[in-house]
C-alpha cells in the first residue's frame, strides 16, 4: 500500500480492513472524529489534503465505507470512527449504461466509476435536477443509502436518446426502467429556450474535428447531434 503519513488516515485504513464491496455502514454508529482532508471532486477524483488519490483499489476501499447521513453530510465510516468527506457534487459517477427490453419493460443498468452496478427502479431511483442558469438537466441514480451517482455527459446522451412521452405525443419526456417512467421534467419540454450547453458543445466539437480530423470528435459530434434532436423535438 502506498505510504500514507497522516495518523488519521492510517488509522482509518486499519479499521476499514480489506476486501471489496459495500460494507454494512448503515448499522455502524461510531464516534465522529473530524475532518482529515478527504474529498471527492465533481469529476469523481478522490483527494487527500488537496492531492489526488491515484490508486483505484484505495478509492474503491474508501467508496465501500462511504455513507451520507440525514444531516446531508457525507462520511467515511468504520466500526471505530467516522470522518468528513467533502463532496463537490455526487460521490459517484455513472460511466456506462446497458439497456434491456423496450417500452415499459425496459431496464437501464448503470456501472459507476467504482464498479457498483445498479438497475434503475424502485430500489435505485433516478432523478433529474435542473441546472441554473442554463436550464439543463443533471441525472442522478441512487446507488445505496443516500449516496447517488451523477450520470456522465456521454451516458446522458444515450439516456436522452431513450426519452419518450409517457402517454401519447404530448407532455414532458422521460425514460422507462424497472416498470417506472422517470420524468425528466418540464425543463426538457422548454429545452429549446433554456438548454444551451449541448448546442455549444456540438459547435465547438465539430469545429475541432474539422480542424484536427480527430475521429473521437466525430463520435462526440454524432452523440451530441442525437441529443439535440431529442431535446429540440420536445
Amino acid at each position: 500500500m502506498e505510504e500514507l503519513k497522516t495518523t488519521g488516515l492510517e488509522a482509518l485504513l486499519r479499521t476499514a480492513g480489506e476486501g471489496t464491496g459495500a460494507r454494512p455502514v448503515e448499522t455502524w454508529d461510531p464516534p465522529y472524529c473530524g475532518d482529515i482532508g478527504l474529498g471527492i471532486r465533481r469529476d469523481g477524483t478522490w483527494i487527500y489534503l488537496n492531492s489526488p488519490i491515484g490508486r483505484p483499489a484505495l478509492v474503491k476501499l474508501f467508496a465501500s465505507i462511504l455513507r451520507k447521513d440525514a444531516d446531508g453530510r457525507t462520511y467515511l465510516v468504520t466500526p471505530a470512527e467516522k470522518v468528513d468527506v467533502e463532496v463537490e457534487d455526487a460521490p459517484f459517477l455513472g460511466v456506462e449504461m446497458a439497456v434491456e427490453g423496450s417500452g415499459s419493460q425496459q431496464l437501464l443498468t448503470l456501472r459507476t466509476n467504482v464498479d457498483d452496478v445498479v438497475t434503475v427502479g424502485g430500489e435505485h431511483p433516478m432523478r433529474f435536477c435542473r441546472q441554473d442558469p442554463t436550464g439543463g438537466l443533471k441525472p442522478y441514480i441512487r446507488v445505496r443509502g443516500r449516496l447517488e451517482a451523477l450520470v456522465t455527459r456521454a451516458v446522458y446522451a444515450d439516456l436522452a436518446a431513450l426519452a419518450v412521452h409517457r402517454d401519447g405525443e404530448v407532455g414532458p419526456l422521460g425514460v422507462w426502467s424497472g416498470g417506472i417512467w422517470w420524468e425528466m421534467g418540464r425543463a426538457v419540454s422548454n429545452a429549446r429556450r433554456n438548454f444551451r450547453f449541448p448546442a455549444a458543445l456540438l459547435r465547438d466539437a465539430c469545429a475541432l474535428q474539422q480542424a484536427h480530423f480527430d475521429p473521437a470528435f466525430e463520435i462526440l459530434c454524432r452523440a451530441q447531434r442525437r441529443f439535440v434532436r431529442i431535446v429540440e423535438g420536445c
